[in-house]
């Protein structure tokens, strides 16, 4: 069975006007091109659909059956089109992105602000999952794009600077550090210090550049989550260096920071995607909102 929505769209104009000389004037076409449309329809249906005389045109009793059929293709299939359109220009949709969570729940919120005032109609799915599980999700295809730290050399993902972030020493505001301009990593190393669990990206840059420098930390509590730790240091169980994203839930608890020094660590935040796969147009919106903000 081959039959077009052209046919379809042809049988139900017949059907609406009762004519095929006004059906013809609606479709823009002949009216011998008409009957041959009709006619290929109900061959390859294989039976006739309209009985028509000089004075009159009626539908059989399959073409009454037929009717109701017809119109649902009909309209699925432009239904389908609008859809297909709203998509294209990002009325409509789904947008799934993976977030480290100092970035989800920090800098995260505005953007998704700005990008909901121009697309409304856009449902969006964050994905707030450590770096490490961010740049997996975006190899699985399980998101289109992440924002994380750079994931470093891979064949398989292309990576796209926003913003360089650097560590920052936080403290209690009574601790001896506050008396210090400027801090670098030696002037921790006397105190209990609370950092995230190993494999962290985050843990393992920081004992990596440190390495470099013969500086030791004197690591006292270690967890597996950012806000745990500068919440660790609010109870004053000790002190931290941590990315300056989170430098909003430090002022929060009224902690004391300052940019480390000696050495500089900081980490290259941005937009992951999958080299040579094409990402929506609702993605690409999303990701302009970004570029217009940090660059």
């Amino acid at each position: 069975m081959n039959v077009t929505i052209k046919q379809i769209r042809a049988f139900l104009a017949v059907i609406e006007v009762k004519s095929f000389v006004e059906a013809s004037e609606l479709l823009h076409i002949s009216q011998p091109a008409l009957s041959t449309t009709i006619k290929n329809l109900e061959e390859s249906i294989g039976g006739r659909l309209l009985t028509r005389s000089t004075r009159t045109l009626a539908l059989t009793p399959e073409g009454e059956l037929f009717l109701p059929v017809a119109k649902r293709l009909l309209s699925d299939f432009d239904n389908a089109f609008i859809e297909l359109r709203e998509l294209f220009l990002s009325q409509r949709g789904i947008l799934s992105l993976a977030a480290m969570p100092s970035f989800a729940s920090t800098q995260l919120p505005q953007h998704l602000l700005s990008f909901h005032q121009y697309y409304p109609a856009i449902k969006v799915k964050v994905h707030d999952v450590i770096a490490e599980d961010a740049v997996e999700m975006v190899q699985a295809g399980k998101v289109e794009f992440a924002i994380s730290f750079d994931p470093d050399a891979t064949e398989d993902l292309n990576f796209e600077t926003l913003f360089v972030d650097r560590f920052i020493a936080v403290y209690p505001r009574r601790h001896p550090l506050v008396s210090i301009k400027k801090i670098t990593w030696s002037n921790l190393v006397n105190y209990p210090f609370i950092t995230l669990k190993r494999p962290s990206s985050i843990r393992l840059l920081m004992e990596r550049e440190l390495a470099r420098e013969n500086i030791g930390l004197n690591v006292a509590l270690e967890t597996n989550q950012l806000a745990t730790v500068v919440q660790m240091v609010a109870t004053d169980l000790g002190i931290s260096a941590i990315p300056a994203l989170y430098k909003q839930q430090v002022q929060a608890l009224n902690l004391a920071y300052r940019e480390l020094s000696s050495p500089i660590i900081s980490r290259r935040v941005g937009i992951i995607t999958r080299r040579r796969l094409p990402i929506s147009n609702t993605a690409k919106a999303f990701i302009e909102i970004l570029r217009r903000y940090y660059q």
